[in-house]
């Protein structure tokens, strides 16, 4: 029998970066409110995801910044779970964007992938996707795109894998729910695992969307649907745990308050180097 681990079993601490439109609920415990900290971390992160889809062959050397960032507009708009080892360095990454539940197909960001623009596809996914914004409106709930996940690579398929998916639907359930899809590629099982902890196919008509390739990242890609009041029961327990976990740990917050103090646990980054040789995990 597989026994699900805690939170605590695990190697590593987590931080969250916070947009500067985001509200921050009052239970997160340490808030600190610093764009310049905020934005170490964030290119931190961009560094990690860059390396880590270089070296998988997702990305050309061209498409990252001088300095091997791999950066999308959208990570200045959203939130990102940063997961941290012993030495506070970041070992894996994920992206949550939260839209209002009024913002059109056009207005999301994978209005943009292959699907959407297949003649024989994509009015379904458009339509599907309208259906869950729909969903979300009613229930007066967030409408989310989760992506940016990278795992260094002796993590691969790993629990860390799991654990970084869970953090990412315990914030979307710490910041009032939602509903929310993820495009995940099949390389190194990344959409099986979104899959295991409760994601399910996007459908219309009662048909499952099927995977396509995306010539941009070079992989199969698959859509995965979720809702964060309804994971795989194995994992709620883990999940609610992880909730309470998340409260605990620093909320970089881009936007600037410097009368704020700095409470957080989370070394400088000018004072941590990162250098590990990285894999992707979606």
């Amino acid at each position: 029998m597989n026994v699900v681990p805690s939170p605590d079993s695990t190697r590593g601490r987590f931080a969250l970066l916070a947009p500067a439109q985001a509200i921050v609920p009052g239970n997160f415990r340490q808030v600190d409110r610093d764009q310049e900290w905020h934005r170490q971390m964030l290119k931190r992160a961009q560094r990690l995801r860059g390396k880590v889809y270089l070296d998988e062959g997702a990305i050309g050397r061209s498409e990252l910044s001088p300095d091997g960032r791999h950066r999308v507009p959208i990570d200045e708009h959203a939130w990102h779970v940063l997961a941290l080892d012993e030495g506070r360095q970041i070992y894996g990454c994920s992206r949550y964007m939260a839209h209002p539940n009024s913002t059109p197909f056009s207005g999301l960001n994978v209005a943009n992938c292959p699907l959407a623009k297949s003649r024989t596809w994509g009015a379904r996914f458009r339509d599907a996707v309208e259906s869950e914004i729909e969903l979300a409106q009613h229930r007066g709930i967030a409408y989310v795109e989760v992506g940016g996940w990278a795992l260094i690579p002796d993590l691969r398929r790993s629990v860390e894998a799991l654990r970084i998916a869970l953090a990412t639907f315990s914030l979307a359930r710490t910041l009032g729910g939602c509903i929310g899809i993820a495009t995940a590629t099949q390389r190194h099982a990344s959409s099986s695992i979104l899959r295991r902890i409760g994601g399910r196919p996007l459908t219309s008509g009662g048909v499952d969307l099927p995977a396509y390739y995306d010539p941009q990242y070079g992989c199969d890609m698959e859509l995965v649907r979720f809702d964060s009041s309804e994971p795989n029961s194995r994992f709620e327990a883990w999940i609610v745990e992880l909730s309470d976990y998340l409260r605990m740990e620093p909320v970089i917050h881009r936007e600037y308050a410097p009368s704020s103090p700095v409470r957080s646990r989370v070394p400088a980054p000018e004072n941590v180097g990162f250098e590990p040789s990285l894999a992707t995990a979606v």
